[in-house]
């Protein structure tokens, strides 16, 4: 476990201090990897003492930590946005994840300094980790609300791991633009487009008698996951 940031800043001098060590984190990740870059280099980037970059983030696992808490906020009001200009779920699933791939663009290299980390659950910094799990069932339920938006017929025992399973859909895309090095990441828009158009056809099949057999394996598979 590692302490988080420091939750409260008395003055606006403090907070754009915060700010500067985070920037300053983020751009030496870029540069050397998470793992290579020390909170001296971090400190010296900002132009703070070391004990002030500790004071306001003890480890640089609560800097990644403040990063995905800062950008999911920030994303909130456009997340919004997507779901209210689209219909169906093909769109709202589309345009959801490009919230997300739009956002973190200017940092996109700071998420494959944390590919290594990023899929061992272990790791404080990996999405599927406990640390992350508040950040990850709220983007789960932008997820339920864009179901719920849609005139779809969901079979009962598929219903409740649904959202789930899109979250873990887009975190494959996600994974797919970090390390797409086509022109402006063009593959990537490719792969959201025809696996959301293909998503959405399953998810209105699902509900026919033909797909039961099917859908009992992937239930099957969604507690295997879970049980892991």
């Amino acid at each position: 476990m590692f302490k988080t940031a420091i939750q409260s800043v008395p003055t606006a001098k403090a907070g754009k201090t915060r700010d500067r060590i985070l920037q300053a984190a983020l751009a030496l990740f870029r540069q050397e990897g998470f793992e290579s870059a020390t909170m001296r280099e971090v400190a010296e980037k900002a132009g703070v003492a070391t004990g002030a970059a500790y004071y306001y983030y003890p480890s640089k696992e609560a800097i990644v930590m403040d990063f995905y808490r800062l950008s999911f906020e920030q994303m909130q009001p456009k997340l919004e946005a997507a779901l209210e200009r689209t219909e169906g779920p093909e769109a709202g699933l589309r345009e959801l994840i490009r919230v997300k791939l739009l956002q973190f663009q200017p940092n996109r290299a700071v998420l494959r300094a944390l590919l290594r980390n990023g899929a061992d659950p272990a790791q404080p910094v990996s999405p599927f980790s406990s640390e992350t799990r508040e950040i990850r069932e709220r983007d789960i339920e932008w997820f339920r609300r864009m179901l719920e938006t849609c005139d779809l017929r969901i079979p009962r025992d598929l219903k409740p791991h649904l959202p789930g399973l899109l979250w873990f859909f887009q975190m494959g895309v996600i994974l797919f633009w970090v390390t797409d090095e086509s022109p402006q990441q063009n593959q990537t828009e490719r792969l959201l487009a025809h696996a959301s158009k293909l998503i959405a056809g399953l998810i209105r099949f699902s509900a026919l008698p033909f797909m039961r057999p099917l859908r009992k394996t992937v239930l099957q598979l969604v507690e295997i996951v879970k049980g892991a």
